[in-house]
């Protein structure tokens, strides 16, 4: 079981529970620990290492070799004083004197009461975002544009909020300009290498939606059901996810009035998860901050696969009590004794994944479509559907290359100086059509011969398709269980020490 340091009361409290706030004491130690020899799984130390993430391949590579200049895009954040935190390829102290360039560029700009956006040049796109005193620059020579490349940075900026609270970051700098963020960072390189990687093969980003695993609504529903019965105080959203897709979400009845959880919150609870193998080791427990639910304060997560050793369907349960360890597991027994009786696991395991092939609409050689306004709980979770990827999109190559096409028309049919709903486009290997209407977003993708008339009477068999299927493809309905906090427990009552704990570990000590 891993353990966090002690937290401040927050009177900024969400409905009924009693949120932790973030942890104000790291910046005056640096004592961090990071590696995974020193987390703690219910009192035993179990050994492993983080999954292969492309980016970690990077590391160290030779910031003046022309492969180094040649990555399609580039990633780097920097604080206020110039001083170095992450950089997607190369080492970050090798680009110390680069980073100080990009940061007389911004204090130059706001010298002049101006803030600096982002510069185009001849083969690059140069985008900043400055979040606090954080600095993310991102050079592009892809075709995304200015808006999806900030995108992406607000989606590094949110993940570093989820493993140190924006509080503690705007605290840290308050008392110190210099401070070395990588100190407390220390380790979580790959979480954020492995998101860069993802946002750029993975439509979930673009679209700001789950995609949910394709499962018969009898099952889905009875997964649920499963998950509704298995609660204790103060436990707010359970979660089912299987090969990275969600299954099924419960959530505290009180979410639904004063809060949503957003799409962006749970991918990238999702790319913790895959960023470190000793989520596979055992029952885990650490503090997770969800930015955008609420950017200050900690949710303590409990997350354990029920089918080791293949690793592939997980359970996140998600607390506002950090005391709450074996409650929570408590219920993890009961859910297990449940899916066991029930033979549960199998109907995951039998999951009948589709391929175009299936849908029987000629030319179709992949959609993305995501539902707007067909039932109440679409505006609650936004979702979205694909079929599986073709053997000509199955290489990492040709996946970003797709999601590269689909990207240049979300961005021009979205676009708000000339909104479109429908755009018709031919290049030599594939033809695109997409449309947006008040229900429904959908991007398709045919043959490279289809034409105009062509694809739309397709994209309406598909529609039809889509239609008839929609109980399997998506989560049609929000199971809600009320989970009232533990009585006699305030947020006063819970540590609210302002010294530094250094024998409890945190998020960062499974990376």
């Amino acid at each position: 079981r891993v353990m966090e340091s002690h937290r401040d009361p927050l009177s900024d409290n969400r409905g009924s529970w009693e949120f932790q706030p973030e942890d104000t004491l790291i910046e005056e130690t640096g004592n961090f620990p990071s590696t995974l020899a020193q987390a703690n799984f219910n009192g035993q130390k179990k050994a492993g290492s983080a999954v292969d993430v492309p980016g970690l391949a990077y590391r160290n590579e030779d910031i003046m070799s022309e492969s180094w200049r040649q990555h399609r895009k580039h990633v780097f954040v920097l604080s206020e004083a110039g001083k170095p935190i992450y950089s997607r390829y190369g080492n970050e102290e090798a680009l110390s004197s680069t980073m100080g360039v990009m940061m007389a560029l911004v204090s130059f700009v706001q010298a002049g009461a101006n803030i600096i956006l982002f510069f185009p040049s001849d083969e690059h796109t140069v985008v900043f975002l400055q979040k606090g005193p954080l600095v993310f620059v991102s050079v592009s020579a892809t075709r995304q544009s200015e808006q999806q490349l900030r995108s992406e940075l607000l989606h590094v900026y949110h993940q570093i909020i989820s493993m140190l609270t924006q509080a503690s970051i705007n605290r840290i700098f308050e008392r110190r300009k210099n401070f070395d963020l990588r100190r407390l960072l220390f380790g979580s390189e790959k979480v954020l290498d492995g998101l860069l990687d993802v946002m750029d093969s993975d439509p979930s980003f673009m679209l700001s939606a789950v995609q949910c695993l394709p499962l018969p609504s009898s099952s889905r529903d009875a997964l649920s059901h499963i998950l509704q019965k298995a609660v204790t105080p103060n436990l707010v959203f359970s979660f089912l996810i299987a090969s990275n897709r969600l299954v099924s979400v419960v959530q505290e009845k009180t979410v639904l009035e004063d809060a949503r959880l957003k799409p962006s919150d749970l991918h990238l609870l999702c790319n913790l998860i895959r960023a470190s193998s000793a989520f596979q080791a055992g029952e885990i427990w650490t503090p997770i901050c969800l930015p955008l639910f609420n950017h200050d304060c900690y949710f303590y997560a409990y997350v354990a696969y029920l089918d080791p050793p293949e690793c592939t369907v997980c359970l996140v349960l998600l607390s506002t009590d950090k005391e709450a360890f074996y409650a929570v597991a408590e219920c993890k027994r009961k859910i297990e004794e449940a899916f066991a009786s029930q033979n549960a696991l199998q109907w995951v395991a039998n999951t009948q994944f589709y391929y175009v092939d299936d849908i029987g609409v000629a030319n179709l050689k992949h959609f993305l479509y995501k539902p707007s306004k067909v039932l109440d709980h679409h505006r609650q979770l936004p979702q979205f559907t694909c079929p599986e990827m073709e053997v000509a999109y199955r290489s990492q190559e040709e996946r970003i290359h797709l999601l590269d096409l689909y990207r240049n028309m979300h961005n021009r049919i979205q676009s708000t100086s000339r909104p479109l709903k429908l755009i018709y486009h031919s290049t030599g290997k594939e033809t695109l059509l997409a449309w947006v209407t008040s229900k429904f977003e959908i991007f398709t993708c045919f043959t490279p011969l289809v034409t105009k008339k062509s694809a739309i009477s397709e994209l309406t068999k598909l529609l039809r398709w889509i239609k008839k299927e929609e109980d399997r493809l998506f989560i049609c309905h929000l199971p809600k269980y009320s989970s009232a906090p533990q009585p006699g427990r305030s947020s006063t009552d819970r540590g609210s020490s302002d010294r530094p704990n250094t024998s409890d570990t945190g998020l960062l000590s499974l990376l």
